[in-house]
Formats: structure tokens, C-alpha cells, sequence
């Protein structure tokens, strides 16, 4: 692994993401895959915390903007940051489409469709294989 000394951004060889992700992470990742509707992990998952890249870390979407949009994948109003992910035209498949990658490592997360709820009106549809959790900590460190 090494970083972009001029971007900052995670850089690996192919041989290394191989190493480092699962099969379904790599095809998702790596090769622009999806995962089936209604079988990711963070579909239905309702605990608060931050979620982020599963192969750089990088936080990506806060639990607060979350929503159930009924697609069979997690889905998120607007990202962490603006810059926590890259956002690209997609037409592949035969349809139009905006992919959405991390900003940092560039792996596939997902797309993101102009019919969300407000603020944004946006919908990030995101593949759960892409995502790890990191729960808020409630520890209360007051005396």
C-alpha cells in the first residue's frame, strides 16, 4: 500500500486488494459489482454511528442520514463530507446512470438517483459489502 503523496490517497495493487477483501468485496469493490437486493448486512440496520470504506476506512455516511428507501440497499440522503466520495457519469448496462466511488481509494460504493427525501432530494444507494460501522461511543467520560 502506499499514498499519493500529492492527493493523500490510498493506492494498492490489484494483487493487494485481492489479499485484503473477500471475494463479494473485491467484485464490488474492485470490479464495479452489486450485491442482491434486501441481502446486505446494513440494509435494515438501524444502530447510530459513522460508516465507512471497507478497504481504505474512510468515513462516508453518518447513521443520521440513513432513511429506508424500500430498494433492498442501505440508503443515504448526502455523504459525511462532500469530498468523502467522487461521483461519476455510469452507463453502463444500457442505462444512464451517477456511480459513486470513495473519495479517497475510488472503490465502487454504489449510485446515487435524484429521488431521495429532503434536504437533498437524494438517494445514495450504497452495496453493504462496501461499508464497515464504526458505532457512536455513548461514554459518558463526565466525573
Amino acid at each position: 500500500m502506499s499514498n499519493d503523496t500529492k492527493t493523500g490517497q490510498t493506492k494498492r495493487t490489484d494483487a493487494e486488494w485481492r489479499e485484503l477483501l473477500s471475494q463479494d468485496q473485491y467484485q464490488v469493490c474492485r470490479c464495479k459489482g452489486t450485491e442482491a437486493p434486501f441481502t446486505g448486512q446494513f440494509n435494515d440496520f438501524k444502530r447510530a454511528g459513522i460508516f465507512t470504506c471497507v478497504c481504505c476506512k474512510q468515513p462516508l455516511f453518518s447513521s443520521e442520514h440513513k432513511f429506508n428507501s424500500g430498494t433492498g440497499w442501505p440508503s443515504f440522503f448526502q455523504p459525511i463530507t462532500e469530498d468523502a466520495v467522487n461521483k461519476e457519469e455510469d452507463i453502463s448496462h444500457g442505462m444512464i446512470r451517477v456511480e459513486v466511488t470513495c473519495g479517497n481509494c475510488q472503490s465502487h460504493l454504489g449510485h446515487v438517483f435524484p429521488d431521495g427525501p429532503k434536504p437533498t432530494g437524494l438517494r445514495y444507494c450504497i452495496n453493504s459489502v462496501s461499508l464497515d460501522f464504526r458505532p457512536v461511543d455513548h461514554t459518558d467520560n463526565a466525573s
